[in-house]
């Protein structure tokens, strides 16, 4: 009887972790262009660092033209927390924004700097069933390109 309490304990505990761990999770979904003509559609997950307090980023885009999505990787600025540079994966290119309210403007800039294109998208209301699509598709594409 011990035993199975003790087991039931460790389960709920295991259990209320990962609900704590989920809930402390931010997902934002976001439209816009890049060089005002060519629509974006951006989803950035926010979650806190356990280990001191800073805010960690996992993102993604995509031309509303195209099914593939790239991931990026955003990292927030120190001295400046409205600044944030998000890098494509394999570099194929870089986002430099500042984050004014719910809109991010900036520049998308190619690996060689010869190609710079004016960013800009918005908060976007998102649905729990969207959510839940975007969160899948943000493990898939995270699963494909950190996979060994």
């Amino acid at each position: 009887m011990k035993k199975v309490i003790l087991l039931f304990l460790i389960c709920f505990s295991f259990l209320n972790h990962l609900n704590a761990q989920s809930q402390s999770r931010i997902s934002n979904l976001y439209k816009g262009t890049i060089d005002g003509k060519t629509p974006i559609t951006v989803y950035i997950q926010t979650e806190e660092n356990q280990c001191n307090a800073d805010l960690m980023y996992a993102a993604m885009y995509r031309y509303n033209k195209s099914n593939n999505w790239i991931q990026i990787y955003p990292t927030q600025g120190k001295k400046k927390e409205n600044e944030f540079v998000m890098v494509e994966h394999n570099f194929t290119g870089v986002l430099i924004v500042q984050k004014n309210g719910n809109t991010f403007s900036g520049l998308w800039i190619s690996p060689d700097a010869k190609k710079q294109l004016k960013v800009e998208f918005k908060e976007a209301a998102m649905t729990k069933k969207d959510a839940e699509k975007y969160e899948q598709t943000m493990e898939r594409v995270s699963f494909e390109n950190n996979d060994c």
